[in-house]
């Protein structure tokens, strides 16, 4: 079986356990970034199929973070799959995501269904493990 390697920028330790057990269930490597600063350094020496990213975190915010990656990927020509992840239900969250250079937008609390509908909208497949 091959897994999806997914990493998981998010502030909150609760969500990360969540997120991280839930998803080891269906088929993903987790690597946890706190904050935006620590997924631009993890990216530079992994790849990741997914980046699942909080919007509001310190030290660098999802938006933020997100922009500096799409700048990247101008230089390396390879793309990310960003989903944006925000407990705001609001639609001009989801505009500012989708602006902001985000693939996708969902809300928490983490819903694993919705999660699978996003994933396999760009042809990953996940399977209990």
């Amino acid at each position: 079986m091959s897994y999806i390697k997914l990493l998981l920028v998010e502030d909150n330790v609760l969500n990360q356990k969540l997120i991280n057990l839930t998803l080891s269930k269906y088929g993903f490597e987790i690597e946890v970034a706190n904050n935006g600063k620590e997924a631009l350094d993890k990216l530079k020496d992994n790849h990741y199929d997914i980046i699942l990213m909080d919007l509001m975190m310190p030290v660098m915010d999802g938006l933020e973070t997100t922009r500096l990656i799409r700048e990247q990927e101008k230089e390396t020509g390879s793309r990310n799959i960003i989903i944006g992840l925000t407990a705001n239900t609001y639609d001009a969250d989801r505009d500012k995501c989708l602006k902001g250079g985000m693939d996708e937008y969902m809300t928490k609390p983490f819903d694993i269904k919705q999660f699978g509908q996003i994933v396999s909208s760009f042809g990953f497949e996940m399977s209990k493990v």
